[in-house]
């Protein structure tokens, strides 16, 4: 059995669908109030099997910082892929960040090592790795990071968030974790990376310096 967190968001969905069309046994943490009609809405975008593959997932309600949620929810999982994490850049979102995305993946890595799991993939960021230093236009893993740089609240979060695998995988946790660039892929406009298509759609005024990268959903799914 594999465990999915945010398995409604447009990363956790592909994944499912992904996980599913290869025979595995998947179980999908959500919130009870999540919409799950969006899972079933994407699984059509590529397949005519998409509500049988649908069907088929085991969804479990339970809360990202709600330790004993998660601990049931691992009960017979073997392979746990950590999607769940709120993106947001606004100021006032700095402390729901830090709650949901570095006290979540907290208590969900205290967990998985408990439960003795056997691997976790935790899908992080870019927006945890460092700054270019000046004259240089390329970022990696191994780039410094540093918190005097001008960072966002969700930058801080997901470095957070890695900092608790890190410590996860000090303590005997099997653990990798993937840096996504901005991603891409057909989901809900009104969130997330999405933003974008609606932006650009309601018209620019001026456009900003600078490059970043882009990645589609699809192959950050197949990674």
């Amino acid at each position: 059995m594999i465990l999915v967190t945010g398995g409604t968001g447009l990363v956790g969905s592909h994944l499912l669908f992904d996980l599913l069309k290869n025979g595995n046994k998947v179980r999908a943490l959500k919130r009870s109030s999540s919409n799950i009609d969006l899972v079933r809405k994407t699984f059509s975008f590529y397949s005519k099997d998409a509500d049988q593959l649908f069907e088929s997932i085991e969804w479990f309600d339970g809360d990202m910082l709600d330790p004993d949620s998660l601990e049931e929810a691992l009960e017979g999982v073997k392979d746990v892929y950590h999607c769940a994490a709120l993106v947001s850049f606004k100021k006032e979102d700095k402390k729901n960040l830090l709650d949901i995305n570095v006290e979540g993946t907290r208590n969900l890595v205290n967990a998985c090592i408990d439960n003795n799991i056997r691997k976790f993939c935790m899908v992080s960021s870019i927006a945890a790795l460092g700054t270019p230093e000046e004259g240089e236009d390329t970022v990696n893993e191994t780039t410094p990071w540093s918190p005097e740089d001008k960072r966002s609240g969700y930058s801080l979060s997901k470095f957070q968030s890695e900092l608790e695998v890190w410590r996860g995988i000090e303590e005997g946790l099997n653990a990798v974790i993937v840096n996504p660039s901005i991603i891409l892929g057909p989901g809900q406009w009104d969130k997330g990376s999405s933003l974008l298509f609606s932006t650009v759609a309601k018209g620019l005024k001026y456009f900003t310096r600078g490059i970043t990268g882009y990645v589609d959903v699809r192959d950050v799914s197949k990674a």
